[in-house]
């Protein structure tokens, strides 16, 4: 009898975009009015839109026949990918305004997996693999703790969230070779950056856009967060060092199925060839100009130092640049290796491919969100969340608020957007449970950082975990001890923010 498997990726994505899309038969539709000059929500004017079946002539409605919205199922992946959001929230191929969909996210994606593979097929990764994994073979710990506090810093100062998806491929051989396992390599970004952005000190996409919306200073209780990176930082390090150490000492111990292509120690790594050195420059100068582009500079300069930042940056360099960057930068390697032209284009291509499952994952993740987007169900469940912190103690507010953020935060996996949605409401609610606005800022961080551990509708979880082969159902039993610990820890710091306050 052949024993039952956890699906992949995209059948968990797909069976989570059908409950949203039966959840929003049963979900009433609602809508919160905005300010026309700042984009805010206005607390207490959320107005519930009636189904058209039952509205009056000339009403404001939302037509919820099974043909409309089988309609929104069918077009929800497309928009996934290409989806253009108007000004009323609505998210289609046709639609004016704003991309909406992962078509940028999704062609990176190609774009890292085309760069990987030709710089691999020059031998400089395993061969430079191999000289680090030699060099820390007697303390990896270290090498560990020294790549996940880049990651936390990382997420703490720019939200290194999105950024992170070109690394996967690259740690996982290194973990490999240090005799950990493909776990430890996905949970040095998982637990590494998204640590640093639930400890959001200076991000400007989730401190910075919340603290804005709540009408205060990106430094207000910036002291509590630090203290926050302090020991949560330190505790993830632990705990992945706790689990790699286990399977270093015991391979059996691994959650994951035995490693195939694990390396183990290498006891002879030849020294790395001159056109190698070539190659690894630009594979890391490459990495390296695009974290310097997607760090907004100027706004974590001006925040630590309340002046503009010395040196030149780039006015606009997000995934779309970083595309042709990589692809640019494997053209050049190919170039170096000697493969020629078809050589060059031919594994590209073969790169590209590989990393085509990791992409389309990305796409069926955003679609689910744009099912929500178009039914209008995510406001309706805002307003939930603003009766349920209604009338509550300081502390309870600060806890309820952490609390009633997570559904939002798995609903709206993007950190900006779930600040603009919800800060317009919380922030002033805490006045009236004299809890400072900065506290009620850390809550929805914390919120939106716990989840993003976890979130299937996350394009980082799911595509990463795709790329580094670990399923999603060992994940979760991986991290789910660590989540326990990270709950409480949040819950004594919401309890120290209310009694500083």
């Amino acid at each position: 009898m052949q024993r039952l498997k956890f699906p992949t990726a995209l059948t968990v994505l797909a069976i989570v975009l059908i409950v949203v899309w039966v959840a929003s038969f049963f979900i009433p539709s609602g809508v919160y009015q905005v300010n026309p000059e700042t984009g805010d929500t206005i607390p207490g004017t959320y107005q519930e839109l009636p189904s058209c079946a039952s509205a009056p002539s000339g009403a404001t409605c939302i037509d919820k026949s099974f043909l409309a919205q089988f309609k929104r199922l069918w077009d929800a992946s497309p928009s996934g990918l290409y989806g253009i959001e108007n000004e009323q929230g609505h998210v289609g191929a046709d639609e004016s305004g704003t991309l909406y969909g992962s078509a940028a996210i999704f062609l990176f994606v190609l774009a890292i997996g085309a760069f990987i593979t030709v710089t691999m097929k020059t031998g400089a990764i395993e061969n430079g693999i191999g000289r680090l994994a030699l060099k820390f073979r007697y303390s990896p710990a270290l090498l560990v703790a020294v790549l996940m506090s880049v990651f936390a810093l990382g997420g703490t100062t720019y939200g290194m969230w999105e950024e992170t998806l070109g690394f996967f491929a690259l740690l996982v051989p290194l973990a490999l070779a240090l005799r950990y396992d493909r776990m430890v390599a996905a949970s040095m970004i998982f637990l590494g950056a998204g640590t640093g952005v639930l400890c959001s000190t200076v991000n400007p996409f989730a401190t910075g856009v919340a603290s804005d919306a709540a009408g205060i200073s990106i430094t207000d209780g910036i002291g509590l967060r630090l203290v926050m990176f302090a020991v949560l930082v330190p505790a993830a390090i632990g705990y992945v060092l706790w689990y790699g150490s286990r399977v270093r000492r015991d391979p059996s111990k691994s959650l994951l199925p035995r490693e195939a292509d694990a390396q183990g120690e290498m006891a002879d790594v030849p020294p790395l060839t001159g056109r190698q050195w070539l190659v690894l420059g630009i594979f890391f100068g490459a990495f390296a100009l695009m974290i310097y582009g997607f760090v907004p500079w100027n706004d974590v300069w001006n925040t630590i130092f309340d002046n503009d930042f010395p040196l030149k940056t780039f006015s606009n360099f997000y995934f779309p640049q970083a595309t042709v960057l990589f692809f640019v930068a494997a053209v050049a390697i190919g170039v170096i290796g000697g493969f020629g032209e078809e050589g060059t284009v031919t594994t590209m291509v073969q790169g590209a491919a590989d990393f085509l499952g990791a992409g389309l994952v990305i796409v069926l993740a955003r679609a689910t969100t744009v099912i929500m987007k178009n039914t209008y169900i995510t406001d309706t469940i805002l307003h939930r969340m603003e009766k349920a912190v209604e009338g509550t103690s300081s502390f309870g507010f600060a806890w309820l608020a952490f609390l009633v953020n997570l559904p939002i935060a798995l609903l709206v996996p993007s950190s900006s957007g779930h600040a603009a949605l919800v800060m317009p409401i919380l922030a002033p609610l805490s006045g009236f449970a004299n809890v400072q606005k900065s506290l009620s800022v850390t809550a929805y961080q914390s919120a939106s950082g716990f989840i993003n551990y976890i979130t299937p509708t996350s394009a980082v979880v799911m595509g990463g975990l795709t790329i580094a082969k670990v399923g999603y159902d060992r994940y979760l039993r991986f991290v789910a001890p660590f989540l326990i610990l990270v709950f409480v820890i949040i819950t004594v710091f919401m309890a120290i923010g209310v009694a500083l306050g």
